[in-house]
C-alpha cells in the first residue's frame, strides 16, 4: 500500500477484533514518528504504548460515555508533549502541530499495516495522566486507539457511529477550506 492508499483507506472505525500487539509493531510505529518533521528538529512528541490488559482497563475508566467502543481496543497510544519542548515564535506555539505530524505518521503506518488507528478526545485528561504517570506540566493531547477492524459492528455504537462503519462520513467540499492567494478567494467547486 502506498501513502495515497493509506490516506484513502484510513477511517475512524469503532468496531474492533482483538489482535496480538508485539514489540515489533510498537518499534515499527515509533520509528515512523521518529522520522516526522519538526521545528528546528526538536521532536517534541512523547508516546506511551498501553497494551497491558490491566492498564488498558484503567484507561477505559477515563473514557466519556460515547467512547465505550474503545474497550475492544488491543492498544492505546497516549500522545503528549509540552510547549517548552518545541519552537515558540511570537505567539505561534509549534508543539501541537509537530506532535500532530508525528502522530499522523503513526496513523498512516498503522493503516498501511491493515490496522485502525483512531485518535479520540473523549476522555478525562487529568485522570488518564494520573494513571499513566504523565507529569502535570505535560498536555495529554489525544489517545490513539489501535485495533483490527471487525466486520461485526460493535453493539455499543450509536446509529450514526454504525453508519460510519459502512461508509466514510461526508467531507467538507474543498471550496469551504481551500483558498487561492488570499482568504477571500476560495477554490472553485
Amino acid at each position: 500500500m502506498d501513502v495515497k492508499e493509506a490516506i484513502c483507506n484510513r477511517g475512524a472505525y469503532r468496531s474492533f477484533e482483538a489482535i496480538v500487539i508485539n514489540d515489533e509493531l510498537i518499534k515499527d510505529l515509533t520509528e515512523k514518528a521518529q522520522l516526522a518533521p519538526s521545528c528546528s528538529n526538536n521532536q517534541p512528541w512523547n508516546y506511551i504504548f498501553v497494551k497491558d490488559k490491566e492498564q488498558l482497563q484503567k484507561i477505559f475508566t477515563t473514557l466519556n460515555t460515547g467512547n465505550k467502543w474503545v474497550e475492544k481496543a488491543s492498544l492505546i497510544i497516549a500522545v503528549f508533549s509540552q510547549p517548552e519542548k518545541d519552537c515558540r515564535i511570537g505567539e505561534r506555539i509549534y508543539y501541537f502541530f509537530d506532535t500532530g505530524l508525528a502522530t499522523a505518521f503513526i496513523i498512516s503506518r498503522a493503516t498501511e499495516l491493515g490496522l485502525v488507528a483512531h485518535p479520540i478526545a473523549g476522555f478525562n485528561e487529568e485522570k488518564a495522566k494520573e494513571i499513566l504517570k504523565i507529569p502535570d506540566k505535560m498536555s495529554l493531547i489525544t489517545l490513539v486507539i489501535i485495533g483490527k477492524h471487525s466486520d461485526e459492528i460493535n453493539p455499543v455504537l450509536s446509529d450514526n457511529m454504525k453508519l460510519g462503519e459502512k461508509q466514510r462520513p461526508l467531507r467538507k467540499p474543498l471550496s469551504e477550506f481551500v483558498y487561492h492567494n488570499e482568504y477571500s478567494n476560495t477554490i472553485k467547486k
